[in-house]
Formats: C-alpha cells, sequence, structure tokens
C-alpha cells in the first residue's frame, strides 16, 4: 500500500527531473543575463523591434505593452498584447530584442491560426484546474477509494498533454522570431547570440515536460500499488 508521498518512484522519477528543471532555470537566468549587457547593432528596444516586426506582418492591431518583473514576457492572445518586461522592453541588447521578436512570434502564429496555439490555448484551462485539484483526487484515492485516483491521474494528463503541445509552439515562435531578427534586424553575429537566448528559453519547456511526464508516471506507479 502507498504511504507516503515520497517513496522510491519520487527519487528515481521526479527527483532527477525536478535537477534537470533547476539547471535549465539557472542556463536561461546566467545566458539572459550575460547577453542582456550585449548590445545590437542597430541600437532599437525590444518594444521598437517587436513594433517593427508586427507592422511588418500586417498585425497593426496588436499592442505592445510594459509588464513588471523579469522575464514575464509574454504574448496574450485574448487581448491581442505582447507584454515585455522592462529590461526588454525598453533596452537595446541582444538578449531584449530576442524575446521581443520570439513574443511576436507567438502573435504572428496566433493571426495564422497556428493549430498548436490554437490547441494550446484550448488546453489550459483543463491544465489550470488539474494541476490544482490533482493531488486533492490522489490524496484522497489513498484514503477511500482507487477511483478518486484515476479522476486525479485523468487531471494530470490534461497537465502533460499541455506541456507537450507547448513544446512545438515555443520552438515555431522562436524559429520565427530568428527569421524575423536574420531578414534585416540583426547581423549574423548577434543572430548566434539570439539562438543561445532563445535556445535556453527552450529548455526550460522541455525540463517542465519532462517534470509533468515524470510526475504522470509516477502517479501510474501509485495507482497501480492501490490495485
Amino acid at each position: 500500500m502507498y504511504t507516503g508521498f515520497y517513496d522510491n518512484t519520487w527519487f528515481m522519477l521526479v527527483l532527477p527531473a525536478l535537477f534537470f528543471s533547476m539547471y535549465a532555470q539557472m542556463k536561461i537566468k546566467s545566458t539572459f543575463s550575460k547577453y542582456l549587457q550585449v548590445p545590437s547593432q542597430t541600437g532599437l528596444t525590444g518594444s521598437q523591434v517587436a513594433r517593427f516586426i508586427l507592422d511588418k506582418n500586417g498585425l497593426y492591431n496588436v499592442r505592445v505593452e510594459n509588464v513588471a518583473g523579469s522575464l514575464t514576457d509574454h504574448y496574450d492572445p485574448r487581448t491581442e498584447v505582447v507584454r515585455l518586461s522592462q529590461n526588454v522592453y525598453g533596452g537595446s541588447s541582444i538578449a531584449a530584442v530576442s524575446v521581443a521578436a520570439h513574443e511576436v512570434g507567438h502573435a504572428i502564429q496566433h493571426a495564422n491560426s497556428y493549430f498548436p496555439l490554437s490547441l494550446r490555448s484550448a488546453l489550459a484551462p483543463v491544465a489550470s484546474f488539474g494541476s490544482r485539484l490533482v493531488w486533492v483526487f490522489i490524496f484522497i484515492g489513498m484514503i477511500i477509494s482507487p477511483f478518486f485516483i484515476d479522476i486525479g491521474i485523468a487531471l494530470f494528463l490534461g497537465v502533460v498533454l499541455f506541456q507537450i503541445v507547448t513544446l512545438p509552439v515555443e520552438f515555431n515562435a522562436s524559429k520565427r522570431a530568428l527569421e524575423q531578427l536574420e531578414a534585416g534586424i540583426i547581423d549574423e553575429e548577434s543572430a548566434r547570440g539570439s539562438k543561445k537566448v532563445l535556445n535556453a528559453a527552450a529548455l526550460t519547456y522541455v525540463a517542465a515536460t519532462i517534470v509533468a511526464l515524470a510526475e504522470l508516471l509516477r502517479l501510474l506507479a501509485i495507482f497501480n500499488r492501490k490495485r
């Protein structure tokens, strides 16, 4: 019978995934910090680059706004707003223009009805609901009936699917960003720096997916024990 949250499956599956996630977070922070100090040759700020790419692609309706925090940059498809953190919005570094272009990549995806982005948006409320309640059902299942563990696993499956779908969305946004930047905004040397920034960011999404998969495998192990 399952007797605790930290059994051998946690150490074998989840802990290594968490270590990899920590590495990914350190990688993006160090890479972002490094290229935050390297100016782009154009001198354009992140907000200016974002506006330029949006207008170039006919997305005049998409606004560019400043948002508090660091690495809080995102595109909101509901309001059609690209939100850039202070270092990115007003910065003219390689890191700033790379992140700005990446977020605009999501806006271009949205305008082009990119299917993985639409699917991720549809899965977002399911994943949010599941991530909040999965352990409630698991805990009830350990006490009352394995039926509730089934519900918990089903909910967490939505979380895993959301993370898996996020991968092509983020990779494609970075690809679009580099295409836009290399089309006259940055030179070849700066492009190499941009690739490093965007690859480091992508690693965090890979890590999040691995953690989610590890948690799912652990839940399946719990379910089998209760059977």
